[in-house]
């Protein structure tokens, strides 16, 4: 059994992003961690894995696996520190055994491999650990057919998600003991399902109930919040959302834009300053790290903060206190943080971009923003509320025409809340009738701006360019068939037919356009892995559209 002391180097960090995503998109951790083990095993390749964790008698029990037989949970029973679930389970690092018919400390109780001796396979394990408290342990079994393969790269991504795994653990455990899962999963499910709601925010769909359910879990914490989502899909009024349901709505709540100021104007206004501190500086000011004492702190933007700043941000985050600028005496401050992003954050710490410590203490509890276009059943409600808004303020009685709704609700949405905002209020006000109809709209006379974009947008998508981040939110599902596509010394073979395109670049863009630029869903369409097309992309040097 050997033990690897895994160190960051350059990873697909999409992968990252998809089980990060899983695990915050619903308080079931259970699912969520079943969800993402059955997409590591399939994006890794792996022959099967599982999920184990401590139960109150210190045994390990089995949670959720992939690719071994029923009935293993009723086997799976390891003790803490014997055979090498249980060493896996007490050690800090991340462990691979090469060949595990060669290891006397592998029973096989739960039939992972097999009786066959002529089978070759390698166990990767590790820790599911939260600050040093073992949780439980996240194993894989993989083919190593010349048992001389070590698994480096498999055991470096095995290591990253543990860490929200164990989040996801413990979130979990506040809810309800991991002893009671069995008993759970036996209990018939409710019918009834609570609905939520927040201030000035609209969202009957499925995913904004889903948004609002972890608003109202989060808000009585201290826990630092991350929002994540494409710009204009209503960050900062979910932040102030949480800051009204929490403890501290009394306090204030301060928001700052990082994106807008540099970085000595962004130290000034966070920290402050002394007097004197530089040329203009006539008088010690407080910085919004003060003004939000005992209150909420909102940082919007902060993936864009420079990587010398984000340095000094790390500091105050885990003491608690800072010196203002020209000043040497440390401020102490109480301040419940919530941190909005519509960038990758992952990609950015893959290629150096973000700290990888600051991204792990700002991940505290992820909230992921769906994008308009993904919730179109909300539009015509959102709609009629913007309508209303724009009558109240300026004396009007308008309405909307079932098929002006319908216009709306068939837009993709680009700039998402904001630009329908924007739209409403623009349409509202250039219409000379109370009725608001399809002709009203300036897309349905060539005259949206926003369409135009999209054109430029797509014209630079085609053009010849080095790839550009990966498109951190996803589109509607583009349901079509599609067709095997094979690998072969890099070249990829995509048949024509079905109305899709001839050639191999046309069928890449015709794909990614359908899918809303999002790689995950192209792959599925034209029925490869994420990272052929990833391949793909970057042979051809198509640039992949952010919105």
């Amino acid at each position: 059994m050997q033990h690897f002391h895994v160190n960051e180097s350059p990873r697909d960090f999409d992968v990252v992003y998809e089980v990060v995503k899983t695990l915050v998109s619903s308080r079931d951790a259970e699912q969520t961690l079943d969800r993402s083990l059955r997409y590591l095993s399939y994006a890794l390749g792996w022959r099967s894995a599982f999920i184990a964790v401590t139960e109150p008698d210190g045994h390990l029990g089995g949670l959720c696996s992939t690719g071994l037989p029923e009935g293993w949970r009723d086997r799976a029973r390891f003790l803490s520190g014997e055979g090498i679930v249980g060493r896996v389970h007490t050690s800090d690092a991340a462990v691979v055994v090469p060949e595990l018919h060669d290891e006397p400390l592998f029973a096989d109780d739960i039939g992972a491999v097999g009786g066959s001796d002529g089978e070759h396979v390698a166990l990767l394990g590790t820790p599911i650990r939260h600050e040093g408290r073992p949780l439980g342990v996240l194993v894989a079994f993989c083919e190593n057919p010349d048992g001389k393969r070590i698994f480096a790269d498999d055991l470096q991504l095995m290591k990253i998600v543990a860490a929200p795994m164990a989040q996801a653990l413990l979130l979990h455990r506040g809810e309800k003991p991991m002893r009671d899962c069995t008993e759970r999963i036996s209990r018939p499910r409710k019918t009834t399902i609570p609905v939520h709601q927040l201030d000035n925010t609209v969202g009957g769909s499925a995913s904004m109930q889903k948004v609002f359910a972890q608003v109202h879990q989060v808000a009585p914490a201290r826990t630092t919040v991350l929002l994540r989502g494409e710009s204009g899909t209503g960050k900062e009024l979910i932040a102030r959302a949480i800051c009204r349901l929490s403890p501290r709505k009394e306090q204030p709540f301060i928001a700052v834009n990082c994106a807008a100021l540099t970085e000595t104007l962004l130290e000034s206004e966070l920290f402050g300053h002394e007097k004197g501190a530089f040329t203009g500086a006539q008088s010690q000011r407080k910085g919004r790290f003060e003004l939000a004492h005992g209150g909420t702190l909102f940082l919007d933007e902060i993936g864009d903060i420079s990587p010398t700043f984000q340095a000094k941000l790390l500091r105050v985050l885990q003491e608690r206190e800072f010196e203002r600028v020209g000043g040497a005496i440390p401020v102490k401050v109480d301040v419940r943080l919530i941190v909005a992003t519509n960038r990758n954050l992952e990609r950015m710490v893959r290629d150096g971009e973000f700290r990888a410590d600051l991204y792990y203490r700002i991940n505290v509890v992820s909230i992921l923003l769906p994008p308009l276009r993904e919730r179109r059943e909300d539009i015509p409600v959102m709609a009629q509320y913007f309508l209303d808004r724009f009558n109240r303020d300026n004396g009007r009685s308008l309405r909307f025409s079932d098929e002006a709704l319908r216009v709306l609700s068939s837009c993709y949405w680009p700039g998402n809340v904001r630009e329908l905002e924007n739209c409403v209020e623009r349409t509202a006000t250039m219409t000379h009738h109370d009725t608001i109809d399809r002709l009203s709209f300036l897309c349905e006379i060539d005259q949206c701006l926003t369409k135009v974009l999209h054109h430029i947008e797509r014209e630079d998508a085609v053009r010849p360019g080095p790839p550009s981040e990966f498109a951190a939110s996803e589109a509607p599902n583009a349901m079509a068939s599609g067709h095997a596509a094979d690998l072969n010394g890099g070249r990829f073979d995509f048949p024509g037919g079905d109305g899709k395109p001839e050639g191999e670049r046309e069928r890449l863009v015709w794909a990614m356009e359908r899918c809303g630029w999002v790689q995950a869903k192209a792959a599925r369409l034209l029925d490869i892995t994420p990272r052929q097309i990833g391949y793909a992309l970057r042979k051809h040097e198509i640039k992949v559209r952010r919105f």
